[in-house]
């Protein structure tokens, strides 16, 4: 029997495309290493990720662009 969270996170999985999937395969795979190996708290766990994910360089300013299809804020550079 599965959890309320396990069943939305597959259902969101099935409707991203194979290489997203894989993406976030590698994540949580990385994701559960890295609880593994550490005794720490959520900060440090996010700390040893970081660097791990692949995004566009301006994926901090541009977020809401990535994550909800807003207008980008910035023109991009020419």
């Amino acid at each position: 029997m599965s959890s309320p969270i396990i069943t939305k996170v597959i259902e969101e999985m099935n409707k991203l495309p194979d290489d997203l999937q894989q993406q976030v395969l590698q994540f949580v795979t990385t994701l559960r290493q890295q609880h593994s190996q550490t005794s720490g708290n959520a900060w440090d766990v996010l700390e040893s990720l970081t660097g791990t994910v692949e995004a566009p360089a301006d994926w901090s300013a541009e977020h809401d662009h990535y994550l909800y299809g807003t207008p980008k804020h910035q023109k991009a550079d020419s």
